[in-house]
């Protein structure tokens, strides 16, 4: 599949502020399961200084310098033209020691794993979410430990038992509020799944993104997903939002050991205090046909 996205974001403060460093993670990744084309970004103010980076996880990141100039708005505009790849997303062949659960890691690649395999919430609750690891052993038995068997039962138990609500803004919440309560918005499905996905030993991560939707649709959000790294077949995507394993209607921007690192922008203002702020966003995903280039 083709896409052509642009994505703008605004700020505006109720009083002139200056702006510190931020950081901006707009670019979608080009790698096996999609090819970026074209990207641009467009800044106003234009910054005064603009270096690309990678963060730790092979990401692009964007660091940004600001004149020291009063300003009553930002607005971040990333265009991009994308190629997604991956039409089946169940191509591969498991390492005949990772069919089956509790996976038996060799020591060299668990230390690599190691960021992924920690609970997300786990400094605030001391260990694992019990939620996640009685849904994680709820799973485990009814699919008698079979990883494959596993993560699809999972993103459909999600998808089936819980009521999508959108949040344009706050952090994830932990899984066990997310499951106790039957309820919330992509990103907080993503924590649960990745939670429930360490519970029992296997390696996931955060992902944020677009997917395609509907096409006659103006109403389009930021998207997030788990990728689950699978010996044999490296990271695979799960949707639990939509119940089912990702292909090439899904476009990755950024993903990390959890879901704080992967937020677009971030940022501060200098001498904040009483500083009122509102964001609002505008997303337009367009599939073309053809080669892009």
């Amino acid at each position: 599949m083709h896409y052509q996205i642009t994505h703008r974001i605004i700020y505006t403060y109720d009083r002139p502020v200056l702006l510190a460093p931020h950081s901006i993670r707009m670019q979608p990744r080009c790698d096996v399961t999609q090819r970026l084309h074209q990207f641009s970004l467009t800044i106003e103010p234009e910054p005064k200084r603009s270096v690309d980076n990678l963060d730790l996880d092979g990401n692009a990141v964007t660091r940004v310098w600001f004149p020291d100039e009063p300003i009553t708005s930002l607005t971040i505009e990333a265009m991009s033209q994308v190629e997604t790849r991956r039409t089946n997303p169940f191509d591969y062949l498991l390492e005949p020691w990772a069919v089956r659960l509790p996976i038996d890691y060799p020591v060299s690649l668990l230390d690599r794993l190691h960021p992924y395999l920690t609970g997300q919430f786990s400094r605030l609750s001391g260990g694992g979410d019990s939620a996640a690891v009685q849904l994680a052993q709820e799973v485990w038995e009814a699919t008698s430990g079979n990883v494959v068997s596993f993560l699809s039962e999972l993103a459909d138990r999600i998808y089936t038992q819980c009521g999508y609500r959108l949040r344009d803004n706050g952090d994830a919440l932990p899984a066990g509020i997310t499951w106790r309560q039957k309820s919330g918005s992509c990103r907080d499905y993503a924590v649960l799944f990745t939670e429930v996905c360490r519970a029992v030993g296997l390696a996931a991560r955060f992902v944020s993104g677009y997917q395609e939707g509907d096409v006659e649709s103006d109403d389009r959000h930021l998207h997030a997903w788990t990728e689950v790294y699978l010996p044999g077949a490296g990271w695979r995507g799960y949707d639990p939002t939509q119940g089912l394993a990702t292909a090439d209607a899904h476009i990755a921007l950024v993903a990390c050991p959890t879901s704080h690192q992967t937020a677009p922008v971030s940022g501060t203002l200098k001498q904040a205090a009483g500083v009122s702020s509102q964001m609002r966003y505008n997303l337009k995903i367009t599939k073309i046909d053809g080669e892009t280039g």
